[in-house]
């Protein structure tokens, strides 16, 4: 089932499940918004994205890790 912009926790899930490793705060938003459109399912439908959604993925992947 995809998901997109919208679907924050489901992105910041993702992305902890696939890159552990990384610091969510050490990716520019660049970065992040690349990653999180490679991520399987995800459907960039609307194109674009503002910080305030990327700030909210960073916190919540943030969160997934504790």
């Amino acid at each position: 089932m995809s998901y997109g912009w919208n679907d924050v926790q489901r992105i910041a899930e993702e992305l902890e499940e696939r890159r552990p490793e990384l610091d969510p705060y050490s990716i520019g938003f660049t970065r992040l918004q690349q990653m999180i459109k490679a991520l399987p399912d995800f459907d960039d439908a609307s194109g674009r994205v503002g910080e305030k959604v990327l700030e909210a993925v960073q916190t919540l992947w943030a969160a997934e890790k504790d």
